[in-house]
């Protein structure tokens, strides 16, 4: 068996690959691939309102909340929430706690000013500053929920009296939070919730058209919205393969039950690696991510030689970043406890082996 630890693309449920795979040579037996189906036709457009609406249940969003379904995966965001919410004489809050913080950061500066209200830059992102003061008059504060490179996560929502812009893409719906309490959120799909090529999004709809520049057509949330996340032709194959894992989350019990699976594997596996005096975890505890596990050797000429013992074992994916270096393991919805329990035993064995 092969226990997939890859930060994404990741792990899909095996319902999902199955039901997806036969998809491929006939769609809900049209005799028609869901590659070849038409847009605009009812098969797929069941398959998009489906996927809007397992959205707002699971999320339990009001009437404000729309949902979208996008091209271009959450890098486009860092430029698009910008140039929809920020005009050129206005500022807005950024806390930057990691590479795709940053990321937003840059691109945002193209469109208005950016004030950077905390950063854990100081101590190469292993913590989150809690503690900001956001300007006078900023129209959004933007921050990264989980960060997957660093391994850090928000364990609650910041608190600040500004509209909220979230980028949730290594742990949307892996964990229960108040969504309506954010003005957007965006997150590319190939973590949680689906495959890469599709990017979620959840936009109150009071925040859009206040801002004086003219919006292109593709770029503008408004027109995207007016048109059901069909103004063109939208990535059919990864919408429904995010409509296939929706469904996969609500019938294991909906965000709740996820949480809690999710919480188990991560505390069997930050107790195993804080009993291992080999490994070390360099992120402060109370602020690590129970998506993406980032961890060292005290002995770094041992990491070769532990990769290749993973590798052995069928364990994939857990290389840290090249930024970061290390491991990184990686424990989305999709991951099942038994692979957790399978690395940490692993870990446990090489200790004793070679400790």
């Amino acid at each position: 068996m092969v226990h997939n630890f890859n930060a994404g693309p990741s792990i899909l449920p095996k319902d999902v690959l199955q039901q997806a795979s036969e998809s491929l040579l006939n769609f809900n037996n049209s005799g028609l691939s869901i590659l070849e189906i038409g847009h605009r036709t009812a098969l797929f457009e069941a398959v998009l309102h489906e996927a809007i609406s397992l959205v707002k249940e699971l999320m339990q969003l009001g009437s404000d909340h729309e949902v979208l379904f996008l091209h271009g995966g959450a890098s486009t965001q860092f430029m698009q929430v910008p140039y929809n919410l920020l005009d050129e004489d206005q500022t807005a809050a950024y806390i930057d706690n990691g590479i795709w913080g940053s990321k937003a950061i840059k691109e945002a500066r193209l469109f208005g000013n950016v004030e950077v209200v905390a950063s854990s830059k100081d101590k190469n992102h292993t913590y989150l500053p809690k503690e900001f003061t956001t300007p006078a008059g900023a129209v959004y504060l933007h921050y990264t929920t989980n960060n997957t490179v660093e391994g850090t996560q928000w364990q609650s929502v910041p608190q600040t009296d500004l509209p909220l812009v979230a980028d949730m893409s290594s742990d949307i719906l892996s964990r229960q939070l108040d969504f309506n309490r954010h003005a957007l959120i965006y997150a590319g799909a190939q973590k949680n919730i689906g495959m890469a090529g599709v990017n979620l999004l959840v936009i109150n709809k009071n925040v859009l058209g206040k801002v004086k520049r003219k919006i292109p057509t593709i770029l503008d949330y408004r027109i995207h919205i007016e048109n059901g996340s069909m103004l063109n032709t939208p990535p059919v194959f990864a919408i429904y393969v995010s409509m296939l894992t929706l469904r996969w989350l609500k019938k294991m019990g909906g965000v709740a039950a996820i949480e809690k699976l999710n919480n188990q594997k991560a505390d069997l596996f930050y107790s195993t690696l804080d009993s291992l005096p080999m490994f070390k975890g360099p992120v402060a505890k109370e602020d690590r991510s129970k998506m993406n596990a980032v961890f060292v050797m005290e002995d770094i000429s041992l990491e070769k030689q532990f990769l290749d013992v993973a590798k052995q074992e069928n364990l994939y994916g857990i290389k840290g970043h090249r930024s970061v270096g290390g491991f990184r393991a990686s424990f989305y919805n999709a991951l099942p406890l038994s692979s957790v329990e399978v690395l940490v035993q692993v870990m446990k064995d090489f200790a004793n082996k070679v400790g």
